[in-house]
């Protein structure tokens, strides 16, 4: 920490001439800017930009943003502030003011449609459907979005002809607008402000660059050819150094390729005096009685931060009001801060989920099983237009399902990405299927639903604890718990000093911080007198688990142990006798645990349950089944088999990261030997290792043998599923002991395992991968405190399908965001419960796919445990009207898709309401066959409340069957579709 150094030149310096204080990293920036603002000075601070000379920079775009607005602001200002920056940013050439412009757009004002999109385009903008992220637009009729990276949430701007009538906030999430109408907004180029010649020039030099990018554009390499737009930010400012930076200078000449010269970076570092020292605070009580002679200032967010820590006295105490963080002492002064750092949640919210159906992927009817989408079709049936889902299956046989019924078929899902088999029309051969696999789920079911009886009878050990000495556990830790795990560990404590019985299923990814919760579940059992057992499927894990017991427990009193095929047989037999005497408190092993005597065991807890076998499964059930519970799963659950399961077992989830956490950055690169190489030295160089993902076995040696010629000293170790488990096993330890740099595998890189060390992730191959799979491998890297990096690697990109190009960019631009992220997680979800239910049945889920799959589990589940709803209900409605979404509405197919498939969910008239006032929200003015098909979906919910099997109509007659076969018929006014809408809602809605 340099703020001792700054503060002491604040105070004793002056201090108007210091234009730049060049620093280390991001966080060291943000700590000299709450000097910079005790001190009362303007203050901007430029991001951490990491880049290397010629990297494509899509996947910087968030550091770019943020510098360019700080640019921005830095030459708007009259006054100039202090500048504080990380040396990587300024490395390069910065844009001068005129490429950084912005434009304000008023309410009343006109704008000229055709000009304003040419200038968007040339200000460096992406044209797309619907805004995800920062730097898009959007141009629907008379509606425009666009996401300024300046804005904290994209505009919605509606036109009246050519004449602004509304500019609104609107919601990434939902795509509602927010209340409150805007007076104008300002829009800054999303890249740089060029006009057309200007644009022409920059994109010339671009397509003719001799650095590589997936797609050669502005915004993957403009920057590194800014040439004269550019100049060197620091020349003829004073600047200084916060501290001693040679050994970053070293680094960034060796990886960065800087554009300025070495020489340049010579400046004077801050003064040091040891007057003036950076203080770590841990009782502020003795502090201020130890310095009361001082002069002492205190800096809180509020005031109840004072009374927290018990201070209440405060008259020869300097208050600050503020939210940053400044700890310093002097020989005449003492500066001390009750805030905490920040916390940033990211937790996921759901999004509408793009479900991204397109031509050709596969889905599974409910009642003809697997066949491919074709797209959506318009077809005329009974004098009356509507939509249409297009199923192919086998000998190009089609089905057409009516779009208000889009909810009988699923994309199909299966594990390991598995081809399914097309079914053929006709044969009844899916309904025989569908009857086997429902007559095994009813078995699975009925397994689940008396084991969850049983257990309700039991009278479960009372586990509960203290919470001042829980406190003080959590305290130990070193770190802030997560908001998502201090609910996880409170609920677990609640459940288990019920009385009652807890079986409790745990998720959250890896590093999120599970082990941590079963740490205070172990704890509190230990303070209740209670032994634990720690189930793990792998050796690997059994170690990993043993080191956190050993960093937690150590100092504690507890006692622990391990057993797994490492232990001899002579401590075997030790920690068997202890476990029985009771001299042993907690015992972590693989299924060497299974069948051991325990004098008083009060919990277990399981991690990654599903890779256990079966057999081994019901022995853990049998084991253990009069003591509590806890299952830990990396992989999450879907809600709906979480509410179906919620009589049986209790969840927790962890979404939120751990604060340190950074984001992956992603390239996508054709191979080239030079590129690997530098790849691979560049995380050895910081003292971390790589992971080499190829799809092929066959074809691995030979892969291994390349990058052994490459780097011959690189210790490469290869695995994959021909290699035994045992043999796996011992190469892994030693992996994650670091004594290889490389791990060749395949796509199975596993799951379950915490590798902060490795932060570099290599996929060949990545146009052959589905967008779940790349982010899944993607989240293997950056777990621990580094940046991870991911590249994935193409043959070659002149072949790539625009699908695939499409799917890599999406990935390129959004380290952990859009939609990718959200159908990943989708993706996960329907696996993780079918890994739930045990993987005996994964035949099944193979020709069936999991959503479907779930959907039957989910009503087995319920009927068994008596929460049933009566069987679906569906009804026929052929009425002669003009009802569909109207291409010129909403003219995207995938977003249509979206909303025909949420109003085939509803299940309640206002819900129908609520999507109608959302996509007129969206979309603008609907026309007449968007308001029918409205209410078309209105007239099948009531029909179906009312007990009806099919709605009809002849020219003006319109009948209505009900499942007992009785008929009532109505006459409308007209043939018109209005009127014929208006008598079936006017006939249904009188009834009661």
């Amino acid at each position: 920490m340099s703020q001792n150094q700054l503060f002491y030149y604040f105070k004793t310096q002056d201090t108007d001439s210091l234009d730049v204080v060049v620093c280390s990293d991001a966080k060291e920036a943000a700590e000299l800017e709450s000097v910079a603002r005790f001190f009362q000075k303007d203050v901007l601070v430029f991001p951490d930009f990491r880049a290397s000379f010629g990297d494509d920079l899509r996947s910087y775009k968030e550091e770019l943003h943020q510098l360019f607005i700080s640019l921005r602001e830095y030459y708007v200002a009259k006054k100039k502030p202090l500048v504080v920056s990380p040396l990587k940013t300024l490395l390069f050439h910065l844009p001068k003011f005129d490429i950084l412009q912005s434009l304000e757009l008023e309410f009343g004002a006109d704008i000229n449609l055709l000009e304003f999109k040419e200038k968007m385009l040339c200000w460096g903008y992406s044209f797309v459907d619907i805004i995800q992220v920062k730097g898009e637009i959007s141009f629907r009729g008379d509606i425009i979005d666009i996401f300024p990276p300046s804005l904290p949430n994209p505009v919605r701007i509606s036109l009246f002809d050519e004449t602004i009538e509304q500019i609104k906030y609107f919601e990434l999430e939902t795509q509602r607008t927010l209340k409150d109408e805007l007076e104008s907004v300002v829009v800054s180029s999303a890249f740089y402000s060029l006009d057309n010649s200007m644009y022409e020039v920059l994109d010339k030099r671009v397509q003719n660059s001799p650095y590589d990018a997936l797609l050669k554009d502005i915004a993957s390499l403009g920057f590194w050819h800014l040439d004269e737009m550019g100049y060197n930010f620091l020349e003829g400012k004073s600047v200084k150094f916060s501290q001693n930076l040679d050994p970053l200078l070293i680094d960034s000449y060796a990886l960065n390729n800087p554009s300025i010269k070495r020489e340049f970076f010579d400046f004077e570092i801050l003064p040091k005096d040891d007057r003036c020292k950076d203080l770590v605070v841990t009782n502020v009580d003795t502090l201020l009685k130890v310095h009361k002679e001082k002069k002492i200032t205190i800096i809180a967010a509020n005031e109840a931060l004072m009374k927290q820590v018990g201070i209440y006295d405060i008259s020869n105490i300097n208050m600050v009001h503020a939210g940053y963080i400044l700890n310093v002492i002097c020989d005449d002064e003492l500066v001390i801060s009750l805030n905490k750092p920040d916390k940033k949640s990211r937790r996921r919210k759901t999004s509408i989920l793009l479900d991204d159906l397109k031509t050709g992927d596969y889905v599974v009817h409910e009642d003809y099983g697997v066949g491919i989408f074709e797209g959506i079709e318009h077809s005329e049936i009974l004098g009356g237009i509507k939509d249409f889902v297009v199923i192919r299956y086998i000998g190009d046989d089609k089905v057409l399902v009516p779009v208000e019924n889009l909810d009988v078929i699923d994309r199909y899902i299966a594990s390991g990405g598995a081809t399914p088999v097309l079914d053929k029309l006709g044969k009844g051969s899916f309904a025989k299927l569908k009857e086997r696999v429902k007559k095994r789920l009813f078995e699975i079911a009925g397994d689940i639903v008396d084991t969850a009886a049983k257990r309700a009878l039991i009278k479960a050990p009372k586990i509960s604890v203290l919470g001042s000495e829980l406190k003080e556990f959590q305290r130990v830790a070193g770190f802030d718990y997560t908001y998502d795990q201090t609910k996880a560990i409170d609920d677990i404590i609640s459940q288990m000093s019920s009385g009652h019985i807890m079986d409790r299923l745990l998720s959250g990814d890896v590093g999120f911080g599970k082990t941590e919760v079963a740490m205070n579940t172990i704890f509190a059992a230990f303070k209740s007198g209670y032994q634990s057992a720690f189930i793990v499927p792998t050796t690997l894990l059994c170690a990993q688990h043993f080191r956190s017991l050993d960093e937690r427990f150590a100092d504690m009193g507890i006692r622990y142990a391990k057993l797994d095929r490492f232990v001899g047989t002579k401590e075997k037999n030790n920690v068997k006798k202890a476990l029985a005497e009771g001299e042993l408190d907690v015992i972590v092993g693989t299924h060497a645990v299974f069948g051991l005597e325990f004098k008083n065991l009060g919990v277990v807890i399981i991690d990654e349950e599903h890779k256990f076998g079966v057999k081994q499964k019901e022995k853990i059930k049998t084991l253990y089944n009069n003591v509590h519970l806890l299952s830990m799963s990396a992989t999450p659950i879907p809600r709906s088999l979480n509410q179906a399961l919620s009589s049986i077992k209790t969840m927790s989830e962890l979404l939120t990261p751990p604060s340190q956490r950074q984001g992956v950055r992603t390239f996508v690169k054709e191979y080239d030997e030079k590129l690997i190489k530098e790849v691979i030295l560049r995380e050895l160089r910081r003292g971390g290792q790589v992971f080499y993902v190829h799809n092929s076995i066959d074809h691995m040696p030979i892969k291994y043998g390349e990058l052994k010629a490459l780097l011959p000293d690189l210790r490469v170790v290869m695995l994959h599923s021909k290699i035994s488990a045992v043999q796996t096993e011992k190469e892994l330890l030693k992996f994650e002991a670091g004594e290889y740099d490389l791990m060749i595998a395949t796509s199975i890189i596993e799951s379950g395992i915490h590798m902060p060390r490795v932060n570099t992730i290599l996929v060949d191959g990545a146009d052959r991968f589905g967008m779940a799979d790349l982010h899944q491998l993607r989240g293997r890297v950056g777990r621990g405190d580094f940046e991870g990096f991911a590249y994935f690697i193409v043959n070659n990109k002149q072949n790539l399908t625009d699908e695939a190009k499409k799917r890599l960019l999406a990935l390129e631009s959004n380290s952990f965001l859009g939609s990718g992220s959200v159908l990943a997680y989708h993706d996960l979800e329907i696996r993780g419960g079918g890994n739930l239910v045990g993987d005996a049945q994964s035949g099944h889920i193979k020709n069936i796919g999991y959503s479907l799959y779930l959907r039957m589990l989910e009503d087995a589940i319920k009927e068994l445990s008596n929460t049933k709803e009566s069987k679906k209900v569906t009804i026929d409605i052929k009425l002669s009207i003009c009802a569909y979404l109207c291409s010129e509405v909403i003219n995207e197919d995938r977003l249509r898709l979206d909303i025909y498939r949420r109003l085939a969910a509803c299940e309640e008239v206002v819900e129908i309401y609520e999507i109608q006032e959302e996509v007129m929200d969206r979309f603008g003015e609907l026309n007449t066959p968007t308001l029918e098909f409205f209410e078309l979906m209105v007239i099948k919910l009531l029909g179906i409340s009312k007990g009806m099997k099919s709605i009809s109509n002849y020219g003006q007659n319109i009948t209505f069957t009900y499942i007992d076969n009785k008929k009532e018929s109505v006459k409308s006014q007209s043939r018109d579709d209005d009127d014929i809408i208006k008598a079936t809602l006017t006939y249904l809605r009188s009834k009661v």
